[in-house]
């Protein structure tokens, strides 16, 4: 780990001055405090421990609600702070936008800010923090999303492959065959994890995959009524939503469309929030165990700080089967439509790849 003195001498100034730059002091100009803390940060350096507690864990949140109960990160970010607190760590919760992370270059920031570690949930691949953890030897925890080799970087979620063909299995032993697949956002890693999940379940129940059932939304509600029409066209019979928010959406979508749940088609979520056992009909869906995903996001950063390297970490999904499934009631398409949002346009590499593995197994 590199020393104040370290620093002072590749920048060719005073110890004094390189220990203002780091502690923010308002003597120096705010050029030289960033090639201070710049400088700091490619040499290694690492503040010490605080005489009263540890230090501070940022808990960075984008596209995410997390305030209220029924809030998907809510428990996440309830049952991160909760461990953190129980080893004297203080956590500060910073709500981003790409604008912030493009003014504020991550390694800097976390120097200058004096934390010791990250949670980072909701980013997508497109985010401009992303390559920066790429470099990064600040011990940081991703939620969903994974970069690879850095061993500074770890990744914690629930295995979305397991998952998704859990809910295929369940509907395929329903007799459910025209499965449709309402993904959540394109350009999210997540997103990506699940459509290959939903793919490679189909194939190995030997179910017919069109790609036009198999489409990328946003993870809000509003994202049903695009889609669900194609999907009754096609004679989809079963449903399956990247979130219990979509599934509601889609619940609504097919009642207006004229039909009912689960008796002409069935519904499975994803989550299993707070909403999801309060809908009509009460929703099936896949249960991620919330808390212990933000008690392992904090178990994960401490482990990273003491030189362990970790790198995918996943929790067990588990099916809650409610109401909103049942016997599959075979329906003929009535027309075809080409959906702009299916996977084969959306992400054409990821379906090109899973079509040759596809083949290579056959």
């Amino acid at each position: 780990m590199a020393t104040i003195k370290e620093i002072a001498k590749k920048l060719g100034i005073s110890v004094g001055t390189v220990s203002k730059g780091l502690n923010g002091a308002k003597d120096i100009s705010d050029d030289l405090r960033k090639k201070v803390l710049s400088t700091a940060v490619e040499l290694g350096y690492k503040k010490k421990n605080t005489e009263t507690g540890k230090g501070r864990f940022a808990l960075f949140i984008e596209n995410m609600s997390f305030e209220k109960p029924e809030d998907f990160g809510y428990s996440i970010v309830d049952g991160f702070k909760k461990a953190a607190f129980a080893d004297s760590f203080d956590v500060s919760i910073i709500p981003v936008t790409p604008e912030f992370q493009g003014e504020l270059e991550y390694n800097t920031y976390m120097l200058e800010q004096d934390f010791r570690g990250a949670f980072v949930l909701g980013f997508s691949l497109e985010d401009p923090w992303m390559s920066a953890f790429r470099e990064t030897k600040i011990p940081t925890v991703l939620l969903d999303n994974h970069i690879p080799e850095n061993p500074y970087i770890g990744s914690v979620g629930t295995d979305c492959e397991e998952a998704l063909d859990m809910a295929v299995s369940h509907l395929a032993a329903l007799g459910h065959e025209k499965i449709a697949f309402l993904n959540g956002s394109k350009g999210s890693y997540i997103s990506d994890r699940r459509m290959l999940g939903y793919l490679r379940s189909m194939l190995s129940h030997n179910l017919p995959i069109n790609p036009d059932l198999a489409v990328y939304g946003y993870f809000v509600r509003e994202a049903a009524p695009y889609h669900v029409p194609t999907f009754l066209s096609l004679g989809a019979t079963a449903i399956v939503c990247g979130n219990d928010l979509i599934a509601d959406g889609v619940i609504e979508s097919v009642v207006s469309a004229g039909y009912k749940v689960p008796e002409d088609v069935s519904v499975i979520g994803f989550d299993d929030v707070p909403l999801a056992d309060k809908l009509s009909p009460p929703l099936t869906t896949i249960h991620q165990d919330l808390p212990e995903l933000g008690k392992s996001g904090y178990y994960i950063l401490k482990v990273m700080r003491e030189d362990i390297a970790l790198s995918k970490n996943m929790l067990r999904p588990k099916l809650v089967i409610r109401s909103s499934t049942a016997i599959a009631k075979p329906r003929l398409a009535i027309s075809h439509f080409s959906d702009k949002d299916s996977v084969a346009k959306v992400n054409p590499a990821l379906f090109d790849s899973f079509l040759k593995e596809g083949r290579l197994k056959a």
